[in-house]
């Protein structure tokens, strides 16, 4: 194996780790939470602070990497990572679980670094396929971490997930220490704000771009708040376990990779991207409304199929349009500023989905999160249809 071959195993390594990480606790954290008497706004804090500490660490890390470097950044938040996981593992009370959620979410935004560590080590030929494989490690870890997860906790016992996953990063950091050289060199540095949201607010001023923005923070706002209250009803209504729930994620994993990985390009084609962001926030606001109406453990799983169907379409539809609409010369802020709106959609809105819980219960708040993807079928609507090739950003509004 190549030098660079081994030094993008270890990233693809680095990025895997973190999902299997963030999808280990998936299936479980609601029962932990409740295990220490947390209601449903409790389990909606816990997952509001990993969003919001990645959301931070995200960019400042990486920009904190253009600074001193990518290999330190990496290396360092992997100890932070198997740091979390541990007192994930062994927390004695709520706040304790809460601080390991700020560590992990904190140690979670080196994907921004190892983003960057792609970028130093490959050519412009070759870019896309490095992308390509942290993309592929988000899947893989998707599925395989909630699977990890509820199988550990129920034959192995409530401490295994989380140092499973500790273990896991240890792993990491022994290899990337072994493998990993600073790929940045000296003179690239640059010394800039570690945190910026101009390029937020310049997306969202822009009258072609307006819409998707908006889209791109209703949706994963919606999606965040179902996986919130579901967690909670299936608890209550099914009498369901980590490893019931590992199992329901696994299933979105698994039709996410089947549709993105061989369907969605040859559905693109015909259709279009534009069509494909309706017709998935549509699919995905039917589903999750539909959910309190279910009467068994069987349906759940059913119906959880259009709904994952309707993500993965979705999700890659909503990357392509900004990639059309922004300027050839602007992809990378603007795909930022879009991942942020996402990043700001997933942070707030596990708070208002376990209050929501809490005060209307499962039927208000599975129709309110519906009515929300419901907003962004209506605002999507105001695209305007484009060719696949890249076009120039309007004028501002």
């Amino acid at each position: 194996m190549s030098t660079s071959r081994a030094r993008l195993g270890v990233i693809f390594f680095t990025v895997l780790i973190d999902l299997i990480g963030f999808g280990i606790v998936l299936p479980i954290l609601p029962m932990y939470a409740q295990k220490f008497g947390a209601h449903g706004i409790g389990y909606g804090a816990l997952i509001f602070v990993f969003s919001a500490m990645q959301f931070l660490a995200t960019a400042i890390l990486g920009r904190m990497s253009d600074r001193i470097g990518r290999r330190p950044i990496l290396l360092t938040t992997m100890v932070i990572n198997a740091a979390g996981y541990i007192l994930f593992a062994f927390a004695p009370s709520y706040w304790w679980l809460f601080v390991a959620r700020v560590i992990s979410g904190l140690a979670s935004g080196n994907i921004s670094a190892a983003q960057a560590y792609v970028a130093d080590i490959t050519t412009p030929a070759e870019r896309s396929r490095g992308m390509g494989m942290i993309g592929a490690a988000f899947g893989i870890g998707f599925v395989l971490g909630p699977l990890i997860g509820g199988l550990a906790d129920h034959y192995l016992g409530h401490l295994s997930p989380g140092l499973i996953a500790a273990g896991l990063s240890i792993v990491n950091f022994f290899s990337a220490s072994a493998i990993l050289r600073e790929s940045l060199a000296h003179e690239h540095r640059t010394t800039r704000p570690l945190f910026d949201l101009r390029h937020m607010l310049e997306a969202l001023g822009r009258r072609q771009l307006r819409p998707l923005m908006l889209v791109w923070l209703l949706a994963p706002l919606s999606f965040s708040a179902y996986t919130v209250v579901l967690a909670l009803h299936t608890a209550k209504a099914f009498s369901w376990s980590g490893k019931d729930l590992g199992l329901l994620f696994v299933v979105i994993g698994a039709i996410a990779a089947l549709v993105q990985g061989f369907l969605y390009g040859r559905i693109e084609r015909r259709t279009g991207a534009r069509v494909l962001l309706i017709v998935g926030l549509f699919g995905m606001a039917v589903s999750i409304a539909a959910v309190p109406y279910l009467h068994s453990s069987l349906s759940v799983y059913a119906w959880t199929v259009p709904l994952a169907f309707s993500n993965s379409l979705f999700s890659p539809a909503a990357a392509g349009l900004v990639s059309m609409y922004a300027d050839p010369t602007e992809q990378g802020t603007i795909l930022g500023a879009a991942q942020a709106f996402a990043a700001l959609g997933r942070t707030f809105s596990p708070l208002a989905a376990g209050l929501s819980y809490d005060r209307f219960g499962s039927l208000t708040s599975f129709v309110a999160a519906g009515a929300v993807m419901l907003v962004g079928v209506l605002i999507s609507l105001a695209l305007k249809p484009v060719s696949h090739a890249p076009t120039r950003a309007p004028e501002s509004a």
